[in-house]
């Protein structure tokens, strides 16, 4: 059945701190998804944690039993971290997810990897149903369309990935040596960038060597790391240098240096990582972050004219599964109905079969004449409530549309009902059984 309503919470950058997303996190998608579907009333469940956001969804009868469902999640973060949503603003949101436009850097691309791996989670462990399926695969959809139909995703906002795309401004990055100095978030971003770059020779440097040796082993470039002591060295070696560490002191000076040769150096540190002074050394060629704001800036100008454009995007794509979704539950009402009919009509039809060929033989045209008088009748007093329905599911009437799919549950017309023969002896009479105009018509055949 796709009946069902979508009920969401979610703990994202927007209102929460990293420690209120990191409480709202569990172990993994999975875990969440078993929990959720363990829940009185829960039908389908999807759940969604990257750093920026921990996201939880549920498909029940009601909205109060999605409420109820979910009253636990989040439970040790502040309320105002918190914001749940309806079915409606559930959908939108997990449009907005995938392109991107809940991200902290607006269009960036992983975040529509990490929502399909989520939904094939979740669709691992049973939560993914006719309701949760069109919804996140349409989310996919516009993520998809947003990247290819606009530039949300072209240049860069991070400092990091900045720094890269000055220095191929600079100079060519393909075959060189890149250094990086520090293995945090934007150092991180930035020894990507140069991988994805294509330079031949990536060295990382960070005070602890472990973590920047984890950072070089997920480069293609050939990688390698040192410690924060070796830079000077390193240095010699580099043509291009981004320093982004949060040393309250330069961990580079003029003397480190002097004899390193062409070397291109971009300070994303706030202190600088270097100091002044390597600025007036004739082979080096020395930036800072705010040589990168016109660059930061081009781009977020960029991205938000193309945001504009997903935002129309998405209403238009989210009033087709809406539309959609009121067809199917419309249909499904509807088709119930006429199951339901369809049983009791062939019921009452054999007992009437019976009953007259016990008064005579009744030829093939009788017998064509009563079916098709029932099913005559059959339509002309669905006629309305079909019309109804169709209507309740224009006007998001879903407490109609409920009432029905109960009213007319195919159950309805099966054994236990009460057939003619259980009915008062009187009632047996064949003029009280048929319709006069029904007799009529046979006596002429």
């Amino acid at each position: 059945m796709t009946t069902g309503v979508i009920r969401g919470v979610t703990v994202a950058h927007q209102r929460a701190t990293v420690d209120e997303i990191e409480s709202a996190t569990v172990d993994d998608e999975e875990t969440v998804v078993r929990d959720l579907l363990s829940r009185e009333g829960v039908d389908e469940a999807f759940a969604l944690q990257t750093c920026n956001r921990a996201e939880a969804y549920v498909v029940t009868e009601s909205a109060a039993d999605g409420r109820a469902a979910l009253d636990g999640f989040a439970s040790s973060v502040r309320d105002g971290a918190v914001h749940e949503m309806d079915h409606e603003t559930s959908l939108r949101h997990l449009m907005r997810v995938a392109a991107g436009l809940e991200s902290l850097v607006l269009g960036e691309d992983q975040i529509i990897g990490q929502l399909r791996t989520a939904f094939e989670t979740a669709r691992g462990v049973g939560g993914i149903g006719p309701v949760l399926d069109p919804a996140i695969t349409k989310a996919l959809h516009v993520g998809e369309r947003a990247r290819t139909e606009t530039r949300i995703n072209e240049g860069v906002v991070s400092l990091g990935s900045a720094a890269v795309e000055l220095a191929d401004r600079k100079q060519a990055l393909l075959g060189s040596t890149a250094l990086v100095v520090g293995a945090g978030e934007m150092g991180r971003i930035a020894a990507r960038a140069f991988d994805d770059a294509g330079v031949s020779t990536l060295v990382v440097a960070n005070r602890t060597v472990p973590k920047a040796a984890s950072l070089a082993d997920e480069a293609d470039a050939d990688a390698r790391a040192i410690s924060l002591d070796a830079t000077p060295t390193a240095a010699t070696e580099a043509d291009v240098l981004v320093t982004a560490t949060n040393s309250p002191d330069p961990v580079l000076d003029g003397d480190d240096l002097a004899d390193a040769g062409q070397t291109l150096v971009i300070d994303l540190a706030q202190p600088r990582d270097v100091a002044p002074a390597a600025a007036d050394l004739d082979d080096i060629d020395a930036y800072d972050i705010d040589s990168l704001q016109s660059i930061t800036d081009e781009t977020r100008a960029q991205r938000r004219e193309a945001a504009a454009t997903v935002e129309e995007m998405i209403d238009d794509e989210l009033d087709r599964l809406l539309d959609s979704f009121k067809r199917q539950q419309a249909d499904e009402a509807i088709s119930a109905m006429y199951e339901s009919a369809e049983l009791v009509k062939e019921r009452e039809l054999r007992t009437a079969f019976s009953r007259l060929e016990a008064q005579g033989d009744l030829t093939d045209e009788q017998r064509a004449t009563i079916e098709s008088l029932a099913d005559s009748l059959v339509g002309q007093l669905l006629a309305a409530p079909t019309k109804s329905l169709r209507d309740a599911a224009a006007e998001d009437d879903w407490t109609t549309i409920q009432t029905a799919l109960e009213l007319f549950e195919p159950e309805f017309g099966d054994d236990s009902a009460p057939t003619t023969t259980e009915r008062p002896r009187e009632a047996l009479d064949s003029d009280a059984e048929m319709p006069q105009h029904a007799i009529d018509r046979l006596a002429d055949e």
